[in-house]
């Protein structure tokens, strides 16, 4: 893949996610038609063309290369979903050839034919606990938000001065 995009260097052009989201908002995408018959009118007046910088030949080399490169991105995101589907495949199947060494592991550990086995066994056990409870902690509701502040027009109550006099 590096070597692809060594070679194709000069044709890649990487844009930002507000890069891409401005070009996607300005370049309306227009139709095969439409697209082929403001070409044909570049073509049919030199004036057209000279307005506006391009030859026809130009654009429709741009147009060929655009409906080609749209080909190229679709099995790139095709074969990028098969390689992602396989490698999901080998993880599920790594996670289950590992819980069934463990079981078994721990199982025949209680043997002393197999006592080589405690120490991995408890070492698969301290290490499924911490993830255990690395992903609780993750999981936990953030605290509550604090009470909100009386606002700056509302006065603060105060507490009532009582009056020694008044007091019987």
């Amino acid at each position: 893949m590096r070597t692809l995009r060594a070679q194709l260097n000069d044709e890649l052009s990487p844009v930002t996610k507000e890069q891409r989201k401005k070009l996607v908002e300005r370049g309306r995408r227009q139709s095969n038609p439409i697209v082929q018959s403001s070409i044909n009118i570049m073509g049919a007046a030199d004036i057209v063309s000279q307005a506006v910088g391009i030859p026809a030949d130009m654009a429709r080399q741009i147009c060929d290369d655009s409906n080609r490169w749209t080909a190229v991105a679709d099995e790139l995101r095709s074969l990028l979903n098969g390689i992602e589907g396989a490698n999901l495949l080998r993880q599920q199947r790594i996670a289950d050839i590992a819980n069934r060494a463990f079981t078994i592991g721990a199982s025949v550990a209680g043997d002393p034919a197999n006592a080589a086995l405690v120490p991995h066994v408890e070492e698969t056990k301290r290490l499924r606990k911490l993830a255990r409870r690395k992903k609780s902690a993750t999981q936990q509701n953030p605290s509550p938000a604090p009470s909100p502040s009386p606002s700056p027009s509302e006065p603060t109550p105060q507490p009532h001065a009582t009056d020694a006099s008044t007091k019987a």
